[in-house]
């Protein structure tokens, strides 16, 4: 379970993140959904614990990050938008590295990491030097790490960066493998496509404001006409940025 309370973060003269509550159930499946600038990155860096709200509260389960952040972080497997690998380690020894950081046994790492290697299809090049490797090989290597040590909650910046169809087809897969399995999944996207095979439920934010939460459906059915997540989407955007329009007038 994740719960978000109240939730604020200011940056100078920017108010990025604006009194943003909701829950995320245990084994839910739940996509954050946003235009560039709307404050899905910084919702994220908070939940993790690389960034400290303003003001507000975060939990991970029972725990609140901010009191038990090492905890909190125990209970979280994260992939960013962009995530930072260690260049000159093989990918063998990042997996290595990152199971003795969550204090696994060096047998268990060595067997998730042989059970991930291969559904990842990651054995001809997971000995070699990160430096080398592309951006697709990057993503799945960061996939792995965070499934290594089986986390209660699954936290991805836009999963299926540089992935090619059959691997994305194996990361959606696994995400929802491990929803099924009671983990909580939290993605944070621009692909409505995705959001809407995926999602039990989504989340649109804007401007730092939470714009709504509920089913696929729900969403697309508010209008009273036939639209797509997508058409639905733009509309509640459009909607919102209109209106701050009109309070600026």
């Amino acid at each position: 379970m994740i719960k978000l309370t109240q939730l604020y973060k200011q940056f100078e003269s920017t108010l990025a993140v604006n009194d943003l509550t909701m829950q995320v159930e245990k084994g839910e499946l739940f996509s954050f959904l946003g235009p560039n600038g709307a404050g899905k990155t910084t919702t994220i860096k908070m939940m993790v614990g690389l960034m400290t709200p303003t003001s507000g509260s975060i939990q991970m389960g029972e725990i609140d990050i901010e009191k038990e952040p090492q905890k909190a972080k125990a209970m979280i497997g994260y992939v960013p938008d962009s995530a930072f690998l260690y260049q000159h380690l093989t990918g063998l020894e990042l997996l290595m590295m990152v199971g003795q950081l969550y204090s696994m046994d060096n047998p268990v790492i060595q067997k998730e990491q042989g059970a991930l290697t291969e559904r990842l299809f990651m054995g001809e090049w997971l000995g070699d030097r990160i430096s080398g490797y592309s951006q697709g090989m990057k993503q799945r290597l960061a996939f792995a790490s965070a499934f290594l040590h089986h986390p209660e909650i699954l936290i991805i910046d836009e999963p299926m960066v540089g992935l090619d169809p059959k691997t994305a087809r194996i990361i959606k897969d696994m995400l929802q493998e491990r929803s099924h399995n009671g983990v909580t999944v939290f993605i944070s996207t621009h692909n409505l496509t995705v959001a809407e095979e995926l999602s039990d439920r989504i989340a649109i934010i804007n401007r730092g404001k939470l714009l709504g939460v509920g089913t696929v459906d729900s969403f697309k059915s508010v209008s009273g006409e036939p639209e797509n997540l997508e058409e639905r989407f733009l509309r509640i955007v459009e909607e919102e940025e209109a209106s701050g329009r009109d309070r600026s007038l």
